[in-house]
């Protein structure tokens, strides 16, 4: 009788411990191997992780590694900086969690998927249903008031959030029908975070949010970025070269030469309103 084993010298029986063996029974597969990783992360649930990821590039007989066999986990909810100079491969690594550009080898999880497997059609899809970006130079269209390109995501995206409320979580509700001409830098990135949240996106991505704002409409920014992951539970990853805003973040990635460099975990990341530059 399966889970029973006789002794020799008894009739009694003894019970073995089911779950136990069934564990080990499992093959050793990668798997496996995430989910005791998962079982160790301190409450939050893994979202993301790369594994041995890499991205190459050919040119003419030559190639060379934009990222190479990059590893990291990514939680629910976390605030993560991802820091490196110019040509460190910050960009390919945005680009790679985004769905916007494919590994050369490797396996990038999101939920228990395996990104590395999906189609163009099927990458687009987890693009529209799951991430929101926000660039640094806006990316508005110039024709259309602040209402009206964050309704755009209505035709991007079922269940999206009222124009109006993902306004409002910005400060921008006074401004919904101004064109991106008629606001100053801070209220047209402000415009493109409540375009990106609107599609209620799990993951969303920023590429240098305060690269192009002063310094006080940049921390304005950084707290609006860290109050969406505090209070609503998003994941936001920023890509940027300012050191200082490692304080803020739950996780810091360092990117150098292609490669990931090191992952710090802080465990008392700072207010962004404390962060000075």
């Amino acid at each position: 009788m399966f889970g029973k084993k006789k002794k020799q010298d008894t009739n009694l029986l003894e019970i073995i411990d089911l779950e136990k063996d069934s564990e080990d029974l499992l093959p050793d597969t990668g798997q496996k191997k995430r989910k005791e990783k998962a079982e160790k992360e301190d409450e939050h649930e893994v979202l993301i992780e790369f594994s041995d990821v890499c991205k190459k590039y050919s040119q003419g007989e030559n190639e060379f590694y934009a990222l190479k066999n990059a590893n990291l986990t990514i939680n629910e909810g976390e605030m993560v900086v991802i820091l490196g100079p110019s040509g460190a491969g910050k960009s390919t690594l945005l680009n790679l969690l985004g769905g916007m550009d494919s590994a050369s080898s490797g396996h990038i999880w999101f939920g228990g998927e395996d990104l590395t497997t999906y189609s163009d059609n099927r990458l687009t899809r987890y693009r529209a249903e799951n991430v929101g970006v926000v660039f640094q130079f806006y990316n508005l269209i110039p024709t259309l008031t602040a209402y009206e390109n964050v309704a755009l995501m209505k035709d991007i995206k079922e269940g999206t959030t009222d124009p109006v409320e993902a306004l409002s979580a910005v400060g921008l509700k006074e401004h919904m029908h101004q064109f991106p001409s008629q606001m100053s830098g801070g209220e047209q990135q402000r415009t493109s975070i409540a375009r990106a949240i609107a599609k209620n996106p799990k993951l969303l991505l920023c590429d240098e949010p305060t690269g192009a704002l002063d310094t006080g409409t940049g921390k304005e920014v950084l707290k609006l970025l860290q109050s969406m992951s505090r209070d609503k539970g998003r994941t936001v990853v920023m890509v940027t070269h300012n050191s200082f805003f490692a304080d803020i973040a739950d996780t810091v990635i360092r990117v150098k030469n292609g490669g990931i460099e090191n992952v710090v975990h802080n465990d008392a990341p700072k207010d962004a309103s404390e962060v000075f530059w």
